[in-house]
């Protein structure tokens, strides 16, 4: 019975000590959080987003006499409103396979590799060679039509969102999707952002300062995000000390007893 009752202890210490998770490990940029003034941003992060096949934008076109620019325009202005992510999937522009948007009129126009200003000083130029002079005040508007991306694994909401800023990163997308639970891995964030020759992807470790300095911290239009779970999610015993001990207490009164039956028969 002793030897029954020691090896038990032993065994249900070890799981108490192995299922529990640090409190250090539920924390965002807690590593080197001291150092964080001397972390250099990195450069890439800042860089104009390059537009790629599959991205929408959207246009708006304006001139000294609005009736000259209708036409080139998809749909009419709206002043007031919210825009929704399905308004500009009908209204805006999607680049298609070969790079290339249709615009009324001007037709194709390739903008595959170029930023939203450089589309906008294309297109500006072409209209004014070929459809306007410098008196009519011409002015294009070109704007990525919100950063959409896809979210999964222990999180709190799963799903692909679309936020209407230029800049987003992982813990803003994150935040938006209802946070990490105590069961995900904050070290090892995954994000697979899609290139013009496939796919490459990356591993955050969120409890560290330094991921700021990732090319993965600041997030890309259809970037896919995956969280994955902590292995004691998988134990059963609990994901803090109150909730294992608790279970093991539980455990050893099943086993103790079963023991004893069995003894006595």
């Amino acid at each position: 019975m002793k030897f029954f009752i020691k090896n038990i202890k032993i065994f249900f210490i070890f799981q108490l000590l192995a299922s529990c998770i640090p409190f250090k490990d539920t924390l965002y940029l807690e590593k080197n959080k001291d150092k964080v003034a001397d972390i250099e941003i990195n450069a890439d992060a800042y860089k104009p987003y390059r537009l790629q096949v599959d991205d929408i934008v959207a246009i708006e076109i304006k001139a000294s006499n609005p009736k000259d620019v209708e036409i080139f325009n998809k749909t009419e202005s709206k002043t007031t409103g919210t825009v929704t992510q399905d308004q500009l999937y009908f209204s805006g522009y999607q680049v298609d396979g070969y790079g290339n948007i249709r615009i009324p009129v001007i037709g194709l126009l390739n903008v595959q590799g170029q930023t939203v200003d450089e589309v906008s000083k294309l297109l500006e130029k072409k209209l004014l060679e070929e459809y306007f002079t410098a008196a009519s005040n011409l002015f294009v508007t070109v704007k990525l039509a919100g950063i959409k991306y896809t979210i999964n694994g222990e999180i709190a909401t799963t799903g692909t969102n679309t936020v209407f800023q230029d800049k987003l990163n992982i813990l803003e997308a994150i935040a938006n999707s209802g946070d990490i639970p105590i069961t995900g891995n904050k070290k090892e964030v995954v994000v697979m952002r899609k290139i013009p020759t496939g796919y490459q992807s990356g591993t955050l470790d969120l409890t560290d300062a330094n991921v700021i300095n990732s090319p993965y911290f600041y997030l890309k239009p259809n970037d896919y995000i995956y969280i994955k779970p902590l292995k004691q999610k998988s134990t059963g015993l609990g994901l803090n000390g109150l909730q294992t001990l608790t279970t093991t207490l539980s455990l050893f009164g099943v086993l103790t007893t079963t023991y004893l039956l069995i003894k006595n028969l």
